[in-house]
């Protein structure tokens, strides 16, 4: 192999290693925003043509990007998941030990019945969010509001997960 073509293999094999770590550092910090979004009913969500007809919604890939910030101070862990659209009645959350999970159904709303699309980036039907807690909580005294599309969870810490502050004693 001529001098100029290992030049060229290393730069490559750098290039791709330097592409494949950006990529692995993308996917570990998107992976638990992205939510799968499955179809509902026909009336709701897109048409499995690939080519919409006129007056139809184009076929969507069924991911979305939930955004949800986890708070943690020393009573609290606040859940807020980014959910623009949506009705309060649209979510169910449940607990189960240290995992919160939102699921529930978006609705697409025609407004009119002329026209057709040409962009849709909006994701439509049944989701399922997962969110792991940092700590143990009290289910019973957990609440979740509704207001400007964010969903905000609040859940008290149990009372071994509360942070305690101990002074220091001199001797």
């Amino acid at each position: 192999m001529t001098k100029l073509a290992e030049q060229l293999k290393q730069g490559a094999d750098q290039a791709w290693e330097s592409l494949s770590e950006g990529w692995r550092e993308l996917s570990a910090r998107a992976s638990g925003a992205l939510t799968r979004f499955w179809p509902t009913s026909a009336d709701t969500l897109p048409t499995s043509q690939p080519a919409a007809p006129e007056g139809s919604m184009p076929r969507l890939t069924g991911w979305a990007f939930m955004a949800a910030d986890v708070f943690d101070d020393a009573d609290d862990v606040i859940v807020r998941i980014e959910a623009p659209g949506m009705r309060r009645d649209d979510f169910h959350v449940e607990l189960h030990g240290d995992m919160l999970t939102v699921w529930g159904e978006k609705r697409i709303d025609r407004e009119t019945t002329d026209g057709r699309w040409s962009s849709v980036q909006c994701a439509y039907g049944s989701f399922r969010r997962d969110v792991n807690l940092p700590v143990s909580v009290k289910a019973d005294k957990t609440k979740a509001s509704y207001r400007d599309g964010v969903l905000r969870i609040e859940l008290p810490k149990s009372e071994t997960a509360r942070t305690r502050r101990i002074a220091v004693q001199t001797a």
